[in-house]
């Protein structure tokens, strides 16, 4: 019950507190793993693989480490907390997606811009409002599965060393998992390990979405009919999922530094508009109380499973 009852904890506390502006233990793992990239980079998938391997492996060592060390329940359900808080970050983006449409609301549009570069990678800088809009509510429902849903699973399932692994291989995904000619092949093992770790929360992502959106029917056929258009496994069921419960209509053009990516629409409506942005926040808040009353329920059974 302790990893249950941490879970939940851990997921209050980011409720109520977000992630914390400065010593955020997230960003000092990026930290080490930037400066490792500097040490051992190369041009290739096999450096990458050993980066990887060393930087998640070492990381969920330390977890099991921990866990060991506190067998009793309280300390290990204040251990749980700490970590199930440090790795999520719902609310931080429930609030960056809010601060870009109270900029729209008050037509400061350039200013919306540059607030949408917390949450996007791609260009910003000519995006008139309704492309805005998309780009908001696009990184709204993937960040909802890999931010929220995707670590609660994985701290139901392995508790400590996988909430903190998952987070380790999240963010060298973030890092070093995209297209460009330094990470095509170094980062190629981590964007392919973020996959596979992503799988079951996507999944569990898309399924809250139809269950708890406005129009299930519309959520269930636009994510089977438009999600393999996207380039991602994980990023194409939930942006699906979300057009369809909501109505509209999401993918088309995209600009990377340059590189461009015609991505697949998903759903039937028209664009999405700022009252359907407010409507997926609220969505994506629902989606993360199921998640975490999901993740407490099979963590409690397993603990129960793991005493008999």
């Amino acid at each position: 019950m302790s990893t249950a009852i941490g879970l939940v904890l851990g997921f209050a506390a980011d409720r109520l507190f977000a992630d914390p502006r400065r010593g955020h233990p997230v960003a000092g793992f990026g930290q080490a793993a930037a400066s490792l990239e500097k040490r051992i980079w190369r041009d290739d998938r096999p450096t990458g693989v050993v980066y990887v391997v060393a930087l998640v492996g070492s990381t969920a060592a330390a977890g099991i480490a921990a866990e060991r060390a506190t067998r009793r329940s309280l300390p290990h359900t204040l251990l749980t907390a700490a970590a199930t808080w440090a790795v999520l970050g719902g609310t931080s983006l429930d609030r960056e997606a809010a601060a870009v449409s109270g900029l729209l609301t008050d037509q400061r549009l350039v200013d919306a811009r540059v607030q949408l570069t917390h949450l996007v990678g791609r260009d910003t800088s000519q995006l008139e409002e309704p492309e805005i809009v998309r780009a908001t509510l696009e990184s709204l429902a993937e960040n909802t599965s890999d931010a929220v849903v995707a670590p609660l699973v994985w701290g139901a399932l392995a508790g400590v060393p996988g909430l903190i692994g998952y987070r380790a291989a999240n963010t060298l995904d973030a890092m070093v998992g995209h297209r460009s000619p330094r990470y095509e092949r170094f980062g190629w093992a981590a964007a392919r390990f973020d996959d596979l770790l992503n799988l079951p929360g996507s999944r569990l992502t898309a399924l809250l979405a139809v269950a708890l959106g406005d129009d299930r029917g519309g959520a269930w056929r636009t994510w089977h009919r438009d999600a393999a258009g996207h380039p991602s496994p994980n990023a194409g069921p939930v942006e699906a999922a979300f057009a369809g419960a909501l109505g509209v209509r999401l993918g088309g053009t995209n600009d990377y530094a340059g590189r461009i990516e015609h991505r697949a629409v998903m759903g039937d409506g028209p664009p999405p508009t700022r009252a359907d942005l407010d409507q997926a926040r609220v969505l994506a808040r629902r989606i993360g109380w199921a998640a975490v009353a999901i993740a407490a329920i099979v963590a409690a059974r397993g603990g129960v499973t793991a005493r008999r």
